[in-house]
């Protein structure tokens, strides 16, 4: 009985679409998927499936030393013609513990001279002072703004942590 009603929704799922037709016939979409749809009555099982795609994960995975994560195994994996969830990939990945890796650009802000002396400590690393405008001490910080970076200068008396001056 149940495979008459795949053959016929499997005959008119173009016209009338999978899912309207099992709502008239009152049974389920996934059983259709899962077996009475004509390319899937001889699919694999769910654990054989997954474990025959975890080897094409960890095969893309190593070609690539490492470097691939979800996105770029899943469109390597179009690539070869082979259709699959993302999803599915990525739960693969996280339950065998297969991730790509995140590189991050540093922005290098200061760029030392090669020729110049080093600055010389002055205050030697000790922040305290016994009256006003002993010691000053002073923070540069990039601050974006809009499109730019601006730079915000901040002097400061030690002895009182009073904020001298500060530039932008």
């Amino acid at each position: 009985m149940k495979t008459r009603r795949w053959d016929f929704v499997s005959a008119h799922a173009e016209t009338f679409g999978v899912q309207r037709i099992c709502r008239v016939l009152r049974v389920s979409r996934s059983g259709y998927y899962r077996g009475g749809s004509p390319g899937r009555r001889h699919a694999k099982s769910g654990r054989a499936a997954d474990d025959a795609l975890l080897v094409e994960i960890r095969e893309v995975h190593t070609e690539h030393k490492g470097t691939y994560g979800v996105r770029r195994v899943h469109a390597q994996l179009r690539g070869f013609g082979r259709t699959v969830n993302r999803k599915r990939i990525e739960r693969l990945m996280r339950q065998h513990g297969i991730e790509g890796r995140h590189l991050r650009r540093r922005k290098r802000t200061t760029v030392p001279g090669r020729l110049a002396p080093p600055a010389a400590d002055l205050v030697q690393r000790r922040f305290t002072a016994a009256r006003l405008d002993e010691k000053w001490c002073h923070d540069i910080t990039y601050v974006q703004v809009g499109g730019t970076w601006s730079y915000l200068v901040c002097v400061i008396d030690i002895c009182s942590r009073q904020v001298l001056r500060l530039g932008l």
